[in-house]
């Protein structure tokens, strides 16, 4: 059975930073593109990023200079730091493994909060 379980989501003050881990389990890990994304209150799901086997990244325009995603293939775990955090970064964050060959194997994590206070 795969689990993607999130941790780390919390209310931080504008500016501060957070660190957001997602562990994974039922998955042939190193054959995955690990990703984040978030879905603010009344928006739609967006990726945040992704990261490939080959540690090949990728951002949104959002988070670009701000946001840096890691993956540890021994211990299938994959990150997110977070820096300079604005309140628009509030939302939903939700840990993605995708197959980096089938489609169908796409699974996802229940998701954590992370508030921005102004």
């Amino acid at each position: 059975q795969v689990q993607l379980v999130e941790s780390g989501g919390d209310l931080v003050q504008f500016g501060g930073s957070l660190r957001l881990s997602c562990a994974a389990s039922g998955i042939i890990f190193r054959r995955y593109v690990m990703g984040w994304y978030r879905q603010p209150p009344g928006k739609e799901r967006e990726l945040v990023a992704s990261i490939s086997n080959g540690d090949s990244t990728n951002y949104a325009d959002s988070v670009k200079g701000r946001f840096t995603i890691s993956r540890d293939n021994a211990e299938n775990t994959v990150s997110l730091q977070m820096n300079s955090l604005k309140p628009e970064d509030t939302a939903v964050y939700y840990c993605n493994a995708r197959h980096q060959f089938l489609s169908s194997a796409n699974h996802w994590g229940r998701g954590t909060q992370v508030t921005v206070s102004s």
